[in-house]
């Protein structure tokens, strides 16, 4: 069961520079609901990783670039 996204994160999220990767995947993940814990068993990461590149923290390593850019695809 998934509980949605806090407001903490939607904002920060909000507030990081989207040219970043993983800044945008967390916009369309959080506009589609599609659970942290989804994201994070279909690319092989931590839940923690994916919080961070929804936050702007960090970025995908290019080794993921071609799995996200299929998510982003699926997701709009």
């Amino acid at each position: 069961m998934t509980y949605g996204y806090s407001q903490r994160l939607a904002t920060i999220n909000k507030r990081a520079d989207k040219k970043l990767l993983g800044v945008i995947l967390g916009n369309a993940c959080i506009g589609a609901g599609s659970s942290v814990r989804e994201i994070a068993d279909q690319l092989g990461v931590s839940r923690t990783t994916v919080y961070n590149w929804f936050s702007g923290l960090c970025d995908p390593h290019p080794k993921y670039h071609a799995a996200i850019f299929k998510l982003l695809k699926r997701l709009k």
